[in-house]
Formats: C-alpha cells, structure tokens, sequence
C-alpha cells in the first residue's frame, strides 16, 4: 500500500486530508510538532478507520531539523509516494500590510515557504525513487479584494511559484515527480478563528475533494487546482 506523509496531520485540512486519503486505501504518516498532539491524531485517525503506520516530528520552523526529520522518513518510509505540504502558520491576519511586523512576516515566510521548499528538497530523492507526488495546500498568488493578509498571502505566494518552477524542472529534467496545489477555499479551522460566514465549508467538504483530485488518476503537474474560491466574507 503507498503511504504518504500529510504536514499539519494533527489538526484541521491536515487531519482531514489524512482521514480521506486513509480511508482510500493510503497509509498514513501524521505530521507534527507535538508529540502528544500527533499521538492523539493518530489514535482518532485510526478510529475512524484510517490506516496510520506512525508519525513523524515536523518542525517547519527549523531548518536544521528537517534533515534529521527527511533522513528518519527515509529509513522508515523508504515506498512514501506522496508528501502532502499542509502545515502552515497564518501570521497576523488583522495587521494592515503597512503595519505587518517585520518577526511576523519572517515567521511567516519560514514557516509556509522556507521551512516547506526545504522539506520538499530533502524528499524529492525519495519521492523521485518512487515516482512519487508532492501536493502543497494554498491559496491563489492574485491580491482578492476581499481577503488579503500580506505575510500569508506573500508567503503561499513563494510556494506557488515553488510549484510552477519545479514542475517545469522536473518536465526538463524527466526526474519522476509530480507538484501542483490544491487550493481550498476559505475553510473552517482555528487559522481563521473558525470563521463559518459567507463562502466558509467545513474541513471534511474539503478534505473529500482534495482527497478525490489526489485519487482521481490524472496527471495535475504544475496545476492551481481551486476547490472554492476567495469570496467576500463581510468583513
């Protein structure tokens, strides 16, 4: 059975990408910072009837332990088949883009673009052995009118273009990798503070779907797959 290793398994799209992807037949490997969070994710997971063979620490945030994190899925997980990059930090979504505070906005970036492209890196041996797949969970690159917190937006941004470029490469280069992003939607997690106005779908909507594109056979390289789009949400 292949076996994927989902970021941010713990909680929210992430917990819920790994159910769907479980209960169609993946072996799951939990993402996370927290031990007794992971553990605790692995053990609902496994309720619901999803196959999870472990979890595996992921801290986005730190460089440096992200090759010890890539060598240990590579010794446990030599058939992983798909890295599903979810995990990811909002930054201050209220601050105006003018008064964003420069520690946010690097944090930010570390976390959704930096600490992502390095973990993406060190696998993509692995993945390429296996003629695996790399999924990132995102939002568009375009500025909405309607929902636009600079150090997230700026931040998903750098992933895309991650995406589009290394999809182009691996074309180039004939190494056997697919990339592309599956956008979701506004979605209800604490990221948004649970918002549940206009436009908002619960994780297990998204989650199915994103599981569905993930399952569905097709090649998506280098594609922005949107589930739902950016709406206004009032505010």
């Amino acid at each position: 059975m292949a076996k994927v290793l989902v970021t941010g398994a713990n909680k929210g799209i992430g917990y819920g990408i790994s159910k769907y992807l479980g209960l169609s037949g993946w072996q799951i490997i939990v993402g996370a910072r927290s031990r007794e969070r992971a553990e605790k994710a692995v053990e609902q997971l496994r309720s619901e009837g999803a196959e999870v063979v472990g979890w595996q620490y992921i801290n986005l945030s730190d460089n440096e332990s992200l090759k010890q994190s890539a060598e240990e899925v590579r010794k446990k997980y030599p058939d992983l088949r798909l890295l599903v990059n979810n995990a990811g930090i909002p930054g201050d979504m209220e601050a105006a883009s003018y008064e964003s505070e420069l520690a946010d906005v690097m944090a930010t970036i570390q976390v959704n673009y930096i600490g992502t492209f390095c973990l993406t890196k060190l696998l993509i041996p692995l993945l390429a052995a296996n003629q695996g797949r790399i999924v990132n969970i995102t939002v568009p690159s375009e500025v909405s009118p309607y929902w636009h917190p600079m150090a997230y937006v700026a931040s998903k941004a750098a992933q895309n273009a991650m995406t589009g470029i290394m999809a182009m490469e691996f074309r180039r280069n004939n190494i056997p990798v697919e990339i592309f992003d599956i956008h979701p939607g506004a979605t209800t997690t604490d990221l948004n503070n649970h918002y549940t106005g206009p436009g908002a779908h619960s994780v297990d909507v998204v989650a199915s779907k994103a599981a569905d594109i993930i399952n569905d056979g097709q090649s998506h390289q280098g594609a922005f797959i949107e589930l739902y789009p950016i709406v206004d949400e009032g505010r």
